[in-house]
Parts: C-alpha cells; structure tokens; sequence
C-alpha cells in the first residue's frame, strides 16, 4: 500500500470515528451491551460479553484519539473516580486471590472508561435519548418474553432467569435476571421517558406509551424496592421543582433548608424503619439483608482502613464471602445487598470515603446545574443520581454493570457542567467543550 492510500485510508477511519452519527451509533452499542448483560451472557456465553466490552474499549480509546483535540485533557475524568479506581486496583496486592481480584478491576476500569467516552462524545438530552431508546427495546423484550413464559406457554425459561408469573401478576424478572434488578432499571427508565416527554425529544404518543409500559413492569416486578425509589425520586423531582422557581437570591437558603430536611428524613427513616419495613410489606426480606450485614460489618473489623480486596461481585469461593455465606446458610449471596457496605467490606474506609465523595460531588454539582439552568434536560442527571444512591442502600447494582456505568457517566457530565477545571481550562487559554459538555453537532 502507497504512503498516500494509507493516508486516505486512516483519513476515512477517522473521519468516521469523529462523526456525529457514529458517536450515537456507539452510545446505543454501549448502553444495549451492558444493560443487556444477563441476556448476552445467559444466550451466548460470559466470553462473548467480554469480547463485546473490549472491542467497544477498543473503538472507544479511538473514538478519543480521533477527537483530542475537541476534548479537553484536565476534565476528562473526574478526580474522584480516579482515585476510587487507583485504590480498587491496588487492593489487588492483599486480596486473597489477586488474579480474580486484577480481573474484576478490569471490568470495573474498562466500564467506568466507557461511560468516560460517552460523557465526552454526547451531551446530556444526546445521553438520554440513546439511553430512553435502549430502554424502550429491553423492556419491551421483557414485557415480550414473560407474556411468552407466563401465559402463551405457561412455562418457565429457567436458562433467563424468567419464573413465568406474569399470569398470577407477578413477580416477573424480564431479561434482567431479578426482579429487582426490573425494578431498579424500569425507575431509571421513567426518569428517562418522563424527561424526553417535557424535552419533546420524541413523539408524545411514544413517551407516554414509554412511560406506560415501564410503570406497568415495575409495578409487575413487585421489588420492595421500587416503592422506596419512587417515592425518593418523586420527592427530589418537586424540591427541585421547588428550587427553579424561586428567584435566584433566595436559592441558596432554600438549598440549606432542603439539605436540612434530608438529614433529617434520613434520621427519621433510620429511627422509623420497623414501621415503614412493615407497611412495605419487606419485612422479612430486610430482615435478611439486617443479618447479612451485621456480618460484613464484624468482618470490616479485621482490616478497617484497607478492605478485603476488590472484587466488585463477590467471588463464591473467595474470603470473606465463603465465609459470610456460610455463617448464614439459609442463603447464598452474590453481594452485600448495600453499595456502601459492600464498598466497606472490601475497600476499606479509604474505598468508602472516595466512593461518596464521588457519588456525593456528583450529585452535588449536577443538582446546583439543574437548579440554575433553564432546560429541563440538566434534571436528568441528578434524578438519575438520586435513584442510584437509594438504590444503593438495598442492593449493590451501583458497583457492577449497569449502576456502575450510570453512577460514572453522570459523574462525568456533571464534571462537564459544572467543575472548578473549567477555570483551570480557561487561565490556560484551552476552549474544551462547550459548558454543557461534548459535541452539539447531532446526528
């Protein structure tokens, strides 16, 4: 090949890779991939979803070549994430199997790069739509394959984790595995629907079908979950309300106050959680989770400061799992039922300080973005934060898959949007992104 055909040869690559219409078509790939996990790998092997998260680890380090010179080096990862992974990975060195241990922070580094790539080559109503998309097809997937199990065949698809309740009105798990799993996706699947509906990004005739068919399969998922989400989703969806309609000079002593009365509802929720266990109806499932977690915190005794070692999803056959599994034997589980313990048991203190100062700067910021600025859009970050942190407290999706990726994706658009790098960027003469972040030029 001459030195001028491959020049035209990586000139088209390039092109391609810079182009608005791949950037869409790459943010479909990786959301589809990875909120489709348990289907991939119940249908066609672990291997084949590792192969997939690779090759878009590969196009997506492309993808940011081709485009360094639009993205702008200081802000491209928030610093708290940077730490979270650099203490996760060194972990490795006193885990009790440091290959498993490597393997799983692979997963972890190679999911948290994704969503660095998708913050940085889509802006935020971009992120939504090609998320509320994907979401569209998986629960509708869903939807299909339990009506196929539960009342066509009347026959459950054990190799999906489908139980065929769709008939007795539930539970069903769809193609996620869990019912809580369902759950939790079918409430980041409102936030998203109900936010393309007041963007008017798609049809009103398709939101509202969106929001009619997500509402249904979180209501069939009968979580115990889901409840505690909507109702914490709901609340933070009014006091922002709430904070954008009052005038500008009053907004920081309503933010104060409206910080105060979530200290104060957490402490309340705390002292008043029997009763509001009892009227969920979750009684005996938290009951289980109280046990579980006794146990992960007499462990987190022995080694306070380091942790365990990262695993992310717990290792069966690994310390400290075997163990807790076995001192609990009615149950086996998979994690910690609780991001925040399950981060406690294995990081340490350390791991757990720079895992809320990651949720927390996240939020915090995308919160101040979305109470200032006008678009309805920028509320999309926070509420999905928000879900993300309650959920957080019962089950530990935010450190795997799917919760992973949303908790760092929104860290990096709220990095984006409001950040103090930006005054770094801008004493050093650099443009980088536009203030809301990647790329206006859509598809």
């Amino acid at each position: 090949m001459t030195s001028a055909a491959a020049n035209a040869g990586h000139g088209w690559l390039s092109a391609l890779l810079a182009s608005a219409s791949f950037a869409r078509a790459y943010t479909v790939a990786v959301l589809g991939a990875v909120f489709a996990s348990f289907a991939i790998e119940r249908l066609a092997g672990q291997v084949t979803y590792i192969a997939i998260i690779a090759g878009l680890c590969i196009i997506g380090a492309g993808v940011l070549v081709v485009r360094r010179q639009e993205i702008s080096f200081v802000r491209l990862v928030p610093t708290t994430l940077i730490m979270f992974v650099g203490w996760a990975l060194i972990s490795v060195f006193w885990s009790s199997d440091s290959a498993i241990s490597f393997w799983s922070w692979v997963t972890t580094a190679a999911l948290a790069f994704l969503a660095v790539v998708i913050g940085h080559v889509r802006d935020t109503l971009q992120t939504a739509r090609a998320l509320g998309d994907v979401l569209r097809v998986l629960l509708a997937a869903s939807l299909a394959v339990e009506v196929l199990s539960g009342v066509l065949l009347d026959v459950p698809f054990r190799f999906l984790g489908v139980q065929g309740n769709l008939a007795q009105l539930g539970p069903v798990q769809g193609i996620f595995g869990t019912r809580n799993m369902l759950g939790f996706v079918a409430v980041l699947a409102l936030i998203t629907f109900l936010i393309e509906y007041r963007t008017q990004s798609v049809r009103p005739g398709l939101s509202i079908a969106s929001v009619v068919l997500a509402g249904g399969l979180a209501a069939l998922s009968d979580s115990p979950t889901v409840l505690v989400l909507a109702v914490g989703v709901g609340l933070a969806v009014g006091a922002l309300a709430w904070v954008r309609h009052t005038r500008p000079e009053h907004r920081a002593a309503l933010q104060l106050g409206l910080g105060a009365v979530v200290v104060i509802g957490i402490a309340v929720g705390y002292f008043a959680r029997h009763p509001i266990i009892a009227w969920i109806g979750a009684g005996t499932d938290f009951s289980m989770r109280v046990n579980l977690w006794n146990v992960m915190v007499d462990l987190v005794r022995t080694k306070p400061v380091q942790g365990w070692g990262w695993f992310g999803a717990w290792s069966p056959g690994e310390q400290p799992f075997a163990f807790i599994n076995f001192f609990l034997p009615d149950s086996s589980h998979a994690t910690g039922l609780n991001a925040f313990f399950d981060v406690l048991l294995q990081l340490g203190w350390v791991g757990l300080i720079l895992f809320v100062a990651l949720a927390a700067i996240a939020l915090v910021r995308s919160w101040l973005a979305a109470s200032e600025r006008r678009s309805v859009i920028y509320a999309w970050t926070p509420l999905i934060l928000i879900a993300l942190l309650i959920d957080s407290m019962f089950e530990s999706f935010t450190l795997v898959g799917i919760g992973w990726l949303m908790l760092v994706l929104c860290a990096v658009r709220a990095g984006l949007s409001r950040s103090w790098r930006e005054r770094i960027d801008a004493r050093a003469g650099d443009e980088g992104l536009p203030h809301d972040g990647a790329l206006r030029s859509e598809a």
